[in-house]
């Protein structure tokens, strides 16, 4: 019981606190409720081993007061016969004394038994009470459990994520997108670097042709615009 008087019975910031503090929570919560569950199943024995004895004791308790009432019919019959001369008195005084011993000593055995049915039914009441309680006590702690579960479950996830987050950083993520970045920019600058070195490279000829080409093309527009003007004078 010392684990959900814990995690249970104290307020919630130190229900979390002890939560915390235990290995695995969960489990141990479900063992608990198995040792009150197995608590729970002794009490119902118990109970149907008292309640069994008070029934053979009420039972008792009833026929020893039949035999009282029995033995005291008896001693009235005697002396009734003994007044209509069926019996001689003497006699029916003797045997109507022994009927009321009787009667006593099943008396006595009503006072005993009495006594134990009245015990017995305070142990039934006491156990009921026990049970009902454990019944609930099982019931709540269960519910707790559920969750007690949800809330691990939903943690555990965010625990996750947040550690994922968290751990961008660490996991390198960053670090390689900046030498990505480094790795484009010098790739940027090294084919700059080679078109200054095409530029740089060409021969006298090429110059000349590049030059030629460019003639060409002003001399053809030039021809054009000629053309055009001939026309319209």
């Amino acid at each position: 019981m010392g684990i959900f008087k814990r995690l249970f019975t104290i307020g919630k910031a130190e229900t979390n606190a002890a939560i915390d503090k235990l290995e695995d929570p969960i489990k141990m919560t479900e063992q608990g409720i198995k040792d009150l569950k197995k608590d729970l199943d002794n009490s119902l024995q118990a109970l149907a081993e008292v309640k069994a004895i008070a029934i053979r004791s009420r039972k008792e308790l009833s026929d020893s007061k039949s035999r009282a009432e029995s033995y005291q019919q008896k001693a009235i019959a005697i002396l009734k016969k003994a007044e209509s001369g069926s019996i001689d008195s003497a006699e029916a005084d003797r045997l109507a004394k022994e009927a009321l011993k009787k009667k006593e000593q099943a008396q006595q055995q009503v006072a005993v038994h009495q006594e134990e049915v009245d015990k017995f039914e305070k142990n039934i009441n006491q156990l009921e009470s026990k049970i009902h309680n454990l019944k609930s006590t099982i019931s709540r702690y269960e519910n707790e459990l559920k969750t007690l579960k949800a809330r691990s479950k939903v943690s555990e996830a965010t625990k996750k994520i947040n550690k994922q987050v968290s751990g961008i950083d660490s996991s390198g993520t960053v670090s390689m997108l900046e030498k990505m970045k480094q790795k484009v920019a010098e790739d940027e600058a090294l084919a700059e670097a080679y078109g200054d070195i095409a530029n740089q490279s060409k021969s006298i000829d090429d110059e000349i042709d590049q030059a030629l080409d460019e003639t060409s093309a002003n001399a053809e527009s030039s021809l054009e615009a000629l053309k055009k003007q001939l026309k319209s004078s």
